[in-house]
């Protein structure tokens, strides 16, 4: 059981490894091409959901093996991995705006999980 919680706990920090990563390049492209107005939110709905399953791909060129391989457990880091990806993703949001930095949408909890979701469905689809 101890194994089980290690190792969700290490997909969870590879998922929030992996938004961070993706924040740190959105935000350096952000800088050089983002227009000053507002964007629709939807759209960029579909753009974090689209990053994700890049991500997605990618990790399992590093990791292409299931992270939590117990039978009773099977399929709950499609659930418990986005929500506490959403969560790191809001509080590392709340960091920023509390030391003054602009946030970007990645950084709330409902993009970090549009974000995260389809990460999660690629890896429980693809892994071995």
């Amino acid at each position: 059981m101890l194994e089980t919680v290690f190792e969700l706990i290490l997909e969870v920090l590879i998922q929030i490894g992996g938004e961070f990563f993706f924040e740190l390049g959105l935000r350096s492209l952000g800088e050089t091409i983002a227009p000053r107005g507002e964007r629709s939110p939807i759209l960029a709905g579909f753009g974090y959901a689209l990053l994700g399953l890049i991500a997605g791909g990618l990790s399992l060129l590093i990791f292409p093996n299931y992270f939590v391989r117990s039978e009773r457990l099977h399929g709950i880091s499609l659930l418990v991995s986005p929500v506490l990806a959403g969560f790191g993703m809001a509080g590392f949001g709340w960091l920023l705006e509390h030391t003054g930095q602009r946030r970007l949408r990645l950084d709330s909890f409902v993009y970090g999980f549009i974000f995260a979701f389809p990460m999660a469905i690629v890896r429980f689809i693809y892994t071995s």
